[in-house]
């Protein structure tokens, strides 16, 4: 009896966000903006149109309002940390910080 061998599926359902703006958050801090043109079950994604938020010298986890143009970018699935649609998204207030 052959064994058969189930295919690997992804956890994710980035099928919906085909053709629309993500947030892509990086290991490290580093997050860009794109158009998601492709991705796979390892979770490598295809960014067009990217914009790097760049980081702070001194903190380099805050960012700030200066931006870079990566045009098309490919991002390795090891380092995502979190994607998410760019439509519908705010920032809020980090309720675990401690007010002065």
């Amino acid at each position: 009896m052959a064994t058969e061998r189930k295919k690997k599926e992804s956890i994710f359902e980035l099928s919906n966000f085909l053709d629309k703006r993500v947030r892509v958050k990086f290991q490290g801090g580093r997050e860009a903006t794109g158009v998601l043109k492709g991705f796979d079950a390892l979770l490598n994604v295809v960014l067009d149109n990217t914009t790097e938020c760049l980081r702070d010298p001194d903190d380099p986890f805050k960012l700030t309002d200066e931006t870079r143009q990566l045009g098309l970018a490919v991002c390795r699935g090891t380092a995502v940390v979190l994607i998410c649609p760019v439509d519908g998204m705010e920032p809020i207030a980090n309720p675990f910080l401690q007010q002065e």
